[in-house]
């Protein structure tokens, strides 16, 4: 198995954990289930106090964690966040994550925030201005952060690149890692008639240092990435073939909307956890 260096302290992250929502907090500190980490949402811990950072707290004793932010906006053309960034900066001291992610895309205009993962157009000088903001983000955190790619249902006319041919210019650029999302793979892949198996392809190997599985909705002109069920037969498809590519990257079973018992979140986790262990022990060059 493939461990992730942290880019805090000496702690490693190997296997399929679930992301924490307070509606299990209570669940996971009574039981303890057998999962290997868990994924905070950045934005929902950065109170002075509290129950959220209580209950952080408590989950951290006993599992490693990973943060995953909505809130840097990286693609705006807004200055930084400094807050923000402080508050950021603020979790990752107290509570040591094992990786810190945020998305590939922009969020705020004129510093209105309109709580939505919005696209980006695909230009090298898109890719240069995100490049730079995430190098000054890496820079005040003092460590390399992960970017995600999202799920988009708009493209630009003034795109020069793929989306994939996008996100390895960023990548480099910024020398930072990447949060392959197998679920907005697929999703994109299918709203703008690209070949998602040739997007995993274009994926720089020794950059993924984490996988998210997620479900969708069929809207009928398009799908949706709603966060909010199952894991579909296709992405699952896809997730066998990203792990045959990237080797046994550690995996998070993603579920943000209509959030289920806990146990069927166990569930997903552990179909992701079979998948993840058949994968045999080397990272592939490609299929």
């Amino acid at each position: 198995m493939r461990p992730v260096q942290n880019a805090l302290g000496m702690s490693s992250l190997s296997g399929v954990g679930i992301g924490l929502r307070a509606t299990h907090y209570q669940t996971i500190l009574n039981s303890l289930p057998q999962v290997p980490w868990f994924e905070a949402l950045t934005d929902n811990y950065m109170g002075r106090g509290g129950l959220p950072l209580h209950h952080l707290e408590r989950v951290a004793e006993h599992y490693p964690i990973t943060l995953h932010g909505v809130g840097l906006s990286l693609g705006s053309t807004d200055p930084l966040n400094t807050t923000y960034l402080k508050k950021l900066k603020q979790l990752c001291e107290r509570f040591q994550p094992v990786l810190v992610s945020d998305h590939l895309c922009w969020s705020s205009v004129s510093n209105v925030h309109g709580h939505d993962l919005f696209p980006l157009p695909y230009t090298e000088r898109a890719a240069k201005h995100i490049g730079d903001r995430i190098q000054a983000v890496q820079d005040f955190l003092g460590h390399r952060i992960l970017v995600e790619n999202v799920s988009s249902y708009l493209q630009y006319k003034e795109s020069m690149q793929t989306e994939a041919e996008f996100l390895v210019d960023v990548i480099e650029r910024a020398d930072c890692n990447l949060l392959c999302d197998i679920n907005n793979i697929f999703v994109s892949a299918s709203n703008h008639n690209f070949d998602a198996q040739e997007y995993l392809e274009l994926m720089p190997v020794d950059r993924v240092q984490e996988m998210h599985l997620a479900g969708y909705e069929d809207q009928g002109t398009h799908l949706l990435d709603t966060h909010g069920a199952k894991v579909h037969a296709p992405v699952w498809s896809l997730y066998e073939r990203a792990l045959q590519r990237f080797g046994q990257v550690p995996t998070l079973i993603e579920w943000d909307t209509n959030i289920p018992e806990f146990s069927v979140l166990m569930a997903e986790r552990d179909k992701a956890a079979a998948y993840h262990a058949d994968v045999k022990h080397h990272v592939a060059s490609g299929f």
